[in-house]
């Protein structure tokens, strides 16, 4: 894998273990364990765009029966979370907003934090929880069917909107 990414300067580390968005997710889908996994930090020194990039990168294994698989949040605004359940403008806006990008695979927008300005701020206080949703969508081909999962909207301000690119 260090040999795909090494445009990027992936080096491997074995010492940190799965992130929680990795294995909360893979211990339900396998629970056995019975399948390797490798996980892609991200690099919060790096432009959203970089994202992209990296999906870019790891598509060719989707080719060899890979699946790629990102776990965080379109809406993750830990700040802003209420427990009456109603949402915020703000997040039903950008929740919208990244929806309509994706169908409409206009990933760049997704990318450009200058083009979703105070929007993505509000959404995310930090962008670690969105970046693994543009390094799926830079995997993703253009002749993939997008099926969304989920749309809900948990706590006022934590988007749970789960998609699928799968190839046709």
């Amino acid at each position: 894998m260090v040999s795909i990414l090494a445009s990027h300067y992936a080096e491997e580390d074995d010492s940190w273990g799965l992130d929680h968005g990795a294995w909360t997710v893979l211990k339900f889908l396998y629970p056995g364990a019975d399948v390797p996994v490798f996980q892609v930090s991200i690099d919060m020194t790096r432009g959203l765009g970089h994202q992209l990039e990296i999906g870019r990168t790891l598509s060719e294994l989707r080719d060899r029966g890979v699946l790629i698989l990102g776990s965080g949040n379109v809406v993750h605004n830990l700040r802003a979370m209420q427990f009456d359940g109603k949402p915020h403008d703000f997040a039903l806006e950008f929740d919208g907003l990244f929806a309509d990008r994706l169908t409409d695979r206009d990933f760049g927008a997704l990318a450009d934090r200058e083009g979703l300005g105070p929007l993505l701020r509000l959404a995310h206080p930090s962008v670690d929880h969105y970046m693994p949703a543009l390094t799926i969508a830079g995997a993703s081909d253009d002749r993939d069917d997008l099926t969304f999962m989920t749309d809900a909207i948990d706590l006022a301000s934590v988007s749970m909107r789960s998609f699928v690119f799968h190839a046709r």
